[in-house]
């Protein structure tokens, strides 16, 4: 059994429908065995709660240097087993303590078409430059921002009466069942990086 860790910073809606995702599965293959969080009082902790996920909580100003934090959560995921990583609004860019245990074994769930509109509000980027088409991305982590080799992608049309919260209302439907399988073909090896590239095992 695969063991993964998801990472979160805010409400952990797509932590949840990775679990229920999984729930409905007659045999996984993997299973989530931790939520780590940077935010004390973000919603997905509670939701962890409510579905016995362990928790860890790392709040990065308790550290004199970003190396320190990602020592502390490291030290808890090799504790723990884990596997693979999979990144649902977790609001903090990896670092090389992390990258480097974990390179090719951390995804991450971005909310638009990569390479547009890549770091925060890309649902606001969005909107701000009028375009008609925005989407989801999947995509593995490199030490960029949102520039790692782009695993699956699904376009979210734009209407011209949209706002940020109706627009994102239709993103988050999306990552909502792209995410979940997405993970799923990852953690497995389905879907690996080989010397930087995005290969599928054949079916």
């Amino acid at each position: 059994m695969v063991r993964v860790a998801v990472f979160a910073s805010g409400t952990g809606s797509n932590y949840e429908a990775i679990m229920r995702y999984t729930a409905g599965l007659a045999d996984p293959g993997f299973g989530i065995n931790l939520v780590v969080s940077d935010q004390p009082q973000a919603g997905v902790i509670a939701k962890a709660l409510r579905w016995q996920t362990p928790v860890l909580v790392v709040e990065r100003r308790q550290f004199a240097t970003k190396k320190a934090f990602e020592h502390q959560i490291l030290a808890r995921l090799k504790q723990d087993q884990i596997d693979f990583i999979a990144l649902a609004g977790y609001m903090r860019l990896i670092g090389p303590t992390l990258l480097q245990e974990y390179y090719g074994k951390i995804i991450n769930l971005h909310p638009s078409l990569l390479p547009a509109f890549p770091g925060l509000d890309a649902v606001g980027q969005a909107l701000k430059a009028g375009v008609k088409v925005t989407g989801v991305t999947v995509h593995f982590v490199d030490a960029g921002m949102d520039t790692g080799p782009i695993i699956a992608q699904k376009a979210v049309p734009i209407d011209e009466n949209d706002d940020h919260e109706s627009l994102s209302q239709k993103i988050h439907a999306v990552e909502h069942e792209l995410y979940p399988r997405i993970v799923h073909q990852c953690a497995l090896g389905e879907i690996y990086l080989d010397r930087g590239k995005v290969c599928r095992l054949s079916r």
